[in-house]
């Protein structure tokens, strides 16, 4: 048999204490997070985080991640102007080397999932 993780009851899941977001440029935000499983080769993390509404820089650098909006609603600027509207149920993608940022409109929860680039490895 194959082992695998489920993960129900994604906004009941106790995050400990918000804090500050370091990358926050705009709401004085608050944010907390759970990693829920890591992989043994520590590439792949999946996690539930929360932010409280505001505006914050994002990059993905070092990895891709996958995020599935639990609550909240969230609008996305990425480069070149290009803006997004996610909300509950819904599902990004934001792939190695995306920059941005994230306007969070209403406290936002979402389900993450991030693949680490392996070192060494090309973008």
């Amino acid at each position: 048999m194959i082992d695998f993780k489920t993960f129900a009851h994604l906004a009941a899941v106790d995050l400990g204490p918000p804090q500050p977001k370091p990358t926050s440029v705009e709401g004085d935000q608050m944010e907390a997070s759970k990693v829920l499983w890591t992989s043994d080769d520590g590439l792949v993390e999946v996690g539930v985080w929360e932010c409280s509404p505001g505006r914050f820089t994002a990059s993905r650098d070092d990895n891709s991640e996958i995020c599935h909006i639990v609550s909240g609603r969230v609008t996305l600027h990425g480069p070149h102007g290009a803006e997004r509207d996610v909300g509950p149920g819904e599902l990004l993608v934001l792939p190695i080397g995306w920059r941005g940022e994230w306007t969070i409109h209403a406290t936002t929860r979402k389900l993450y999932v991030v693949h680490l680039r392996p070192e060494g490895g090309a973008a």
